[in-house]
């Protein structure tokens, strides 16, 4: 996030669970009873790439750009202790807020930027991370920078052989936005598969995807699996299915990258 009015609000129905609002927009949720609950769509197919990223407890390194409420952090320290994490979020003000009414277990092994996320990514040691998550907002739109093969080469610079790049795409019809996105990650890495509601998919409404990417083969038997037993199903697309849904799209570059478009304002609502 970066720069808006960032307020949390308790959960009626959770104890000690709040949701983060940014200029009246839910962000995210966080439940510190139960750091594996994940209330929102996105932040669920997210948490089914954690899962698969390693086998299961084993610990990892993961990189955040986006921290939020650090929900996805404290859900993978939850589900693989011991593992190392950086978050970075460009946010001071709201990186404050979290840490004083929501904070860090003192265990977990969580540092916090507060820079730009491609300047905190450039600091990550080549091959350190075995996943990257991209989850940044600024206005409810991702920044042109972090839409770019450029960027993509940042974050394959970072990853380990075999690891994971997820990202949070946001996007309504005519989907312009997420199939250029497809057609970037598909010139950086061999492996893709995108995760989304049937809705979003076909261009009815504006919503959220998670794109997968990786040098190696996906566990893509059971990301279907676990997306279509969310509470909103999703639908797992890869292959050449993923190839035509780009439509012709091309990579984007720094020089031609924008931002991701603005919801609508109904999204909110």
């Amino acid at each position: 996030m970066d720069g808006g009015l960032a307020e949390l609000i308790p959960d009626r129905e959770r104890t000690h669970a709040w949701t983060l609002l940014i200029d009246g927009a839910p962000q995210s949720h966080v439940d510190l009873d139960d750091p594996t609950h994940l209330s929102f769509e996105y932040q669920r197919r997210l948490g089914h790439v954690i899962d698969l990223v390693a086998p299961p407890g084993k610990p990892v390194h993961a990189v955040h750009l986006g921290g939020g409420a650090f929900t996805l952090a404290r859900y993978l320290a939850a589900t693989r202790p011991r593992s190392t994490q950086q978050v970075v979020e460009r946010d001071a003000a709201l990186v404050q807020l979290v840490r004083q009414k929501l904070p860090l277990q003192q265990n977990a092994r969580i540092r916090v930027r507060s820079v730009d996320a491609r300047e905190g990514l450039a600091k990550v040691p080549d091959g350190w991370a075995d996943l990257v998550i991209a989850d940044v907002f600024s206005g409810a739109r991702t920044p042109a920078h972090l839409t770019s093969t450029e960027f993509l080469d940042e974050v394959r610079r970072s990853l380990k052989p075999g690891g994971y790049y997820a990202a949070n795409l946001a996007d309504g019809p005519p989907l312009a936005h997420l199939r250029g996105q497809i057609a970037t990650a598909a010139a950086r890495f061999p492996e893709l598969a995108l995760v989304a509601d049937p809705t979003v998919l076909r261009g009815k409404r504006f919503g959220n995807a998670v794109l997968v990417a990786s040098d190696t083969p996906l566990p893509l038997a059971e990301l279907t699996r676990r997306a279509a037993g969310d509470p909103h199903p999703g639908r797992v697309e890869h292959g050449r299915a993923l190839t035509d849904f780009t439509g012709g799209s091309v990579p984007v570059t720094d020089s031609a990258a924008v931002a991701s478009p603005a919801p609508p304002a109904s999204v909110f609502r």
